[in-house]
């Protein structure tokens, strides 16, 4: 069974999330270590959510409610949350619910702004993630990677892509009233992975010439030589903050890489390296700071210093567009259809043991017969021909019996039924979802 608790900014504060987000990775191994009955377990943490998916050994009574209750002790082990803090601020989703919950997740439609193209990349990631560290499981394999696929039916056929923005660009967006000529800014990106490129790209859309990179991480170098702009050297990064008039930093960092002590400057020193009273370049304010990390990558003091203001993720969640309905119903069309093909297919993937059990009994009995009529000189082959025709109709009725029970959840009927009709014990609907992995 698929089992998935969810804690988002739907259900969520921001600084739950935010501690949520800290050691993500820790998640998953030990979510399988803690429970038996946990057979794969991948976690996605995002600036706005954090999912574990959870595949369950299904014969395990209450599996549901076991695997809710791993989940909270694994997170609470690794994060320091507890489970009285998280009542009522996750969701959960059990069986045929998780598909299309993860296949909206990944389309953008779960997201702050609907349609936002940088969640599709973190689905990915995570079960990258849970891959390397061996924590996935064939059916958590077969849930992400038509996620996936679902994801880019969504974009190709509908207009929700063209109509959803990213957080990125919806930041950017909120920074115009500041900001009256982006070219006289001097910009400082802090941070070198996906966003700090997406946030690259969204700049430069906006007319932004004058852009510096810092890294935390000490990959400023090689981030600006791919991208043409100037790396700052961790020595020159509190001078260039101060002096910058816009600063966006997206860094995984886990504490805030940028505070007080970067941006408090002598007396006399603008934002933007002028003298008092000239123009920076962007008003009301000589310094606007955008804080894409999650968790925070900067300290909220510094919204206290004077011609500073801060623009951060719960902010900007606040400002985020209503939904563009068509668009949205289109792209919600897509993803319950995807759903429904995930679980017809799982449905006969579950039934097949019990399926193939069925047709190699009965073809061993055939291949006795054929055999009896060669002995006693079927020639011309008729009596073989009749006898494999006599076969083919009497598997069709069961096989499309068995995957009409699959789709309705009752493949282990058909399996009873062969149990006791013919003493035929297929293979575990495990093994079997293995080998079709």
């Amino acid at each position: 069974m698929l089992l998935c608790v969810t804690a988002s900014h739907k259900t969520a504060s921001f600084d739950l999330l935010e501690r949520l987000s800290r050691t993500p990775d820790d998640v998953a191994s030990t979510l399988v270590e803690l429970a038996p009955c946990v057979q794969g377990a991948v976690v996605l943490a995002t600036c706005n959510r954090f999912e574990a998916y959870v595949e369950l050994d299904e014969p395990v009574t209450a599996a549901g409610a076991i695997g809710v209750e791993a989940v909270l002790e694994a997170v609470e082990s690794t994060t320091g949350v507890t489970a009285r803090e998280l009542d009522g601020a996750y969701a959960v989703h059990a069986g045929r619910r998780v598909a299309e919950h993860l296949f909206s997740v990944a389309s953008g439609l779960e997201s702050v702004v609907s349609g936002e193209g940088e969640i599709a990349g973190q689905v990915r990631r995570a079960l990258k993630t849970a891959r390397k560290d061996g924590t996935t499981s064939p059916e958590l394999e077969r849930l992400f990677q038509r996620a996936s696929q679902a994801q880019r039916k969504v974009k190709n056929v509908t207009a929700l892509g063209r109509a959803g923005r990213s957080l990125v660009r919806l930041a950017l967006e909120l920074a115009d009233s500041r900001i009256a000529d982006w070219s006289a800014e001097r910009v400082l990106l802090v941070g070198t992975g996906a966003y700090a490129a997406v946030t690259l790209a969204t700049l430069r859309e906006r007319g932004a010439e004058n852009i510096s990179v810092y890294s935390p991480s000490g990959r400023a170098e090689i981030f600006a030589a791919k991208h043409g702009i100037r790396p700052v050297a961790e020595a020159d990064y509190a001078r260039t903050a101060a002096r910058s008039s816009l600063l966006i930093t997206c860094t995984t960092a886990t504490e805030p890489v940028l505070g007080l002590e970067q941006l408090q400057r002598p007396v006399g020193i603008a934002a933007a390296g002028c003298p008092v009273g000239a123009s920076t370049g962007s008003a009301p304010h000589s310094q606007l700071v955008v804080d894409l990390g999650m968790p925070r990558n900067v300290d909220p003091a510094i919204a206290s210093l004077e011609g500073v203001a801060l623009l951060d993720l719960e902010t900007i969640r606040l400002h985020a567009p209503l939904e563009e309905l068509q668009a949205t119903d289109a792209a919600r069309s897509v993803v319950r259809e995807a759903a429904d093909t995930f679980h017809v297919v799982g449905a006969r993937q579950s039934v097949t043991p019990s399926v193939v059990a069925l047709r190699s009994h009965i073809f061993s009995l055939l291949d006795t017969e054929i055999a009896r009529a060669r002995a006693r000189g079927d020639e011309d082959g008729k009596v073989e021909q009749a006898l494999r025709h006599l076969a083919g109709v009497l598997l069709h009725t069961p096989t499309t019996r068995a995957h009409e029970l699959a789709a309705s959840g009752r493949a282990d009927d058909f399996a009873a039924a062969l149990a006791t009709l013919y003493g035929i014990e297929p293979e575990q609907p495990g093994a079997a979802a293995s080998a079709t992995a």
